[in-house]
């Protein structure tokens, strides 16, 4: 038997006998190696560690503890869920279970519309690991859809995707394992068998770092009007540890769930008379909106943007212009017929900007020619996908439109990664991940070379700056490609806030051009910019990575000042006017229940200073101060609490400022 040739990721080479596996590579490596293995890379696409190896092939064996082997994991799992259920449940009817981040779901219609239980859960995981005592091996087959179809007979959600792709109608995660002719599937025996595209981990017995979450209704397609299913939810990972770590996340992250905060601290509320998706700011998270928008209004004030503002809603010629109808329809409000057109809730802001450029004849010494504006756009996001301020109808745009010339490119895309950081450092976000999303080849205006070229003047801005990147294939917007800026919050979870896209298509689309030095007509390129995404969403970010106990500078109420006995109510007064008088937000609870009580109830609010004041107080004119946090301290003369808290806020700012 011949040998073969096999390269590793860092260019080493590798001698295996012919038919040779991703198994004993991993083997030949090392024990370690081959006990962590789950699957291989082969050529950039991923196998089984069982499928032999094709001779001169680039070979990476990918490992449990990593983030592509725990989605082989979550994906194994979730076909051993769904074998689990079909023995606890004969003619259960299940559909799709992807694996997703940090889990996997499985959809199922079960026989007589019966409903699942928590106690239905238990049962699922103790069949699930007696699937994964079996060590049963995850075998990999093909059919042809004919025979596909007889093996399905009675799954009528798998011969719906089987029709549906091979007449040409399927989306893509449905087509992955269909190609033309063939069929790809995975039986565990011949007890359960489903279409996939793989790869899996070798045997069952390679899980169980496990647990069921919950059940949620999802409809069939996520067609309002088909059937609806029984989605089991569940997580799995590497090890028990890490199995552990990500409950305890999960626990933290209910704690600080913004939509139980924002009631808790009275900050803002979703009333059902108003519709899903929509909020009304009280009182307190107006506030902190006012000081977040403030900040931002004084950032591009001082970073040489102009301010604009545009309406509500536009005809729907507008949007045909800008591409919008075309590519974006599904998002955006139903149209409203007037006697003069047809009108259209804005999804954006951009195409009004685009007006604003053309207005008047442009010369390049305007350039760059930075529009700025806190713009309102609505977007109809479907009501299983609502959730809270993350995800929602309408929101506000901290939105940036800069108009600059091929020339100025790179130098503004620079300084739009230094202002994006410099703002999300200000606001408490150290840790930033960066992804450069390119050209979605099914869904794209312009050519190929103008998609080039904008490609490469953000992935170069990244480089110079020394920003470690990846790339998310095909998932730009239809005009143009950007870099999406990720923070981790206070317990490590990852979220999308900022976006930088370079855009050689509006300015096409709406004809916009300037003067050059050449006296020439020229067509400028344009930039989309926002820094906090949405006011709404960075505001329930915010919350969440604070916990709700916003720093000093942000906090709605920065000090609460609570008399021991009526007797100090005057006293307390006195010091709540001086505060105000400094410019501070302070606020006062009378002696109307006990000292014990009210100080308790301030700590929920979770404000940063509490002054207690009492006889001794009065007399000396100081006050107990309580830090949130911090130790208590006594007789603190009020003008050297004024000084600490101007102090601090000053530092805050400053710092923001200059972050």
């Amino acid at each position: 038997m011949a040998d073969i040739s096999i390269s590793l990721p860092d260019g080493s080479q590798r001698t295996l006998p012919e038919g040779a596996t991703a198994t004993d590579l991993a083997a030949s490596i090392g024990p370690r190696l081959a006990k962590a293995a789950v699957a291989a890379r082969v050529d950039g696409v991923e196998r089984d560690l069982c499928a032999p190896l094709p001779a001169g092939a680039t070979v990476a064996v990918i490992t449990a503890d990593s983030e592509d082997g725990r989605h082989v994991l979550r994906h194994s799992t979730s076909h051993v869920m769904a074998q689990a259920v079909t023995r606890l449940f004969p003619g259960a009817k299940y559909s799709i279970g992807p694996a997703i981040t940090d889990g996997f779901y499985y959809d199922f219609e079960l026989p007589g519309g019966r409903t699942f239980s928590e106690a239905d859960l238990a049962d699922i995981e103790a069949e699930m690991r007696r699937i994964i005592a079996e060590d049963q091996p995850f075998v990999r087959f093909e059919m042809t859809p004919q025979e596909a179809l007889a093996r399905f007979a009675d799954q009528p959600y798998k011969c719906d995707i089987i029709q549906r792709v091979t007449a040409g109608a399927g989306d893509a995660d449905e087509s992955s394992e269909i190609r033309g002719d063939t069929i790809s599937a995975y039986r565990n025996t011949d007890e359960f068998v489903d279409m996939c595209v793989g790869p899996h981990v070798p045997s069952t017995g390679r899980l169980g770092h496990f647990k069921l979450m919950k059940v949620a209704g999802a409809y069939w397609r996520g067609n309002e009007k088909g059937p609806m299913l029984q989605r089991i939810y569940g997580t799995a990972w590497d090890s028990k540890q890490a199995l552990s770590d990500h409950l305890h996340r999960l626990e933290e992250a209910e704690k600080r769930d913004h939509r139980k905060l924002a009631t808790e601290l009275d900050l803002l509320s979703f009333p059902h008379e108003l519709g899903g998706g929509l909020a009304v700011w009280h009182p307190k998270g107006a506030i902190v909106r006012k000081l977040m928008e403030d900040y931002s209004r004084d950032r591009h004030e001082n970073g040489g943007y102009q301010f604009v503002y545009t309406p509500h809603l536009a005809n729907g010629r507008l949007f045909e212009t800008s591409g919008h109808l075309a590519w974006y329809k599904d998002g955006m409000y139903p149209p409203m017929e007037m006697d003069n057109g047809t009108y259209y809730m804005k999804p954006m802001n951009c195409p009004m900007h685009c007006l604003i450029f053309r207005s008047r004849q442009r010369s390049y010494r305007e350039l760059p020619l930075r529009l700025f504006e806190l713009g309102n756009v609505y977007r109809y996001e479907r009501a299983g996908t609502l959730h809270g301020l993350l995800r929602i109808r309408g929101f506000t745009q901290d939105d940036s439109h800069i108009y600059c010339t091929e020339e100025q490119l790179q130098d503004e895309i620079g300084s739009l990664l230094d202002f994006v950081l410099s703002v999300l450092r200000a606001f408490g976000f150290r840790d930033f991940e960066f992804k450069l999303s390119t050209k979605d080849p099914d869904k794209y205006v312009g050519s190929d070379e103008i998609w080039e070229r904008a490609t490469d003047a953000l992935r170069i801005a990244l480089e110079r700056h020394g920003l470690a990147y990846s790339v998310k294939d095909g998932d730009a917007a239809f005009y143009g490609p950007k870099i999406d800026i990720d923070v981790r919050d206070a317990i490590g979870r990852s979220w999308q806030l900022s976006t930088i896209q370079a855009d050689f298509q509006l300015p096409d689309r709406f004809d916009l051009e300037y003067v050059g030095a050449d006296n020439a007509r020229h067509r400028p390129i344009m930039l989309h910019r926002a820094l906090f995404g949405s006011i709404e969403r960075f505001f329930g970010v915010l919350l969440e990575h604070y916990a709700g106990a916003f720093p000093t500078w942000l906090a709605p109420v920065q000090v609460r000042v609570l008399p021991v006995a009526e007797a100090h109510q005057a006293y307390a007064a006195a010091v709540v006017a001086r505060l105000a008088a400094e410019g501070f937000r302070v606020d006062q609870v009378d002696a109307t229940d006990g000292l014990g009580k009210r100080i308790r109830s301030a700590k929920l609010d979770k404000l940063p200073y509490v002054l207690v004041v009492g006889d001794d107080d009065v007399a000396a004119e100081t006050a107990g101060v309580n830090p949130r946090g911090g130790e208590v301290q006594r007789g603190v003369t009020v003008d050297a609490f004024v000084t600490r808290l101007a102090d601090e806020v000053s530092g805050q700012l400053a710092a923001a400022t200059t972050a």
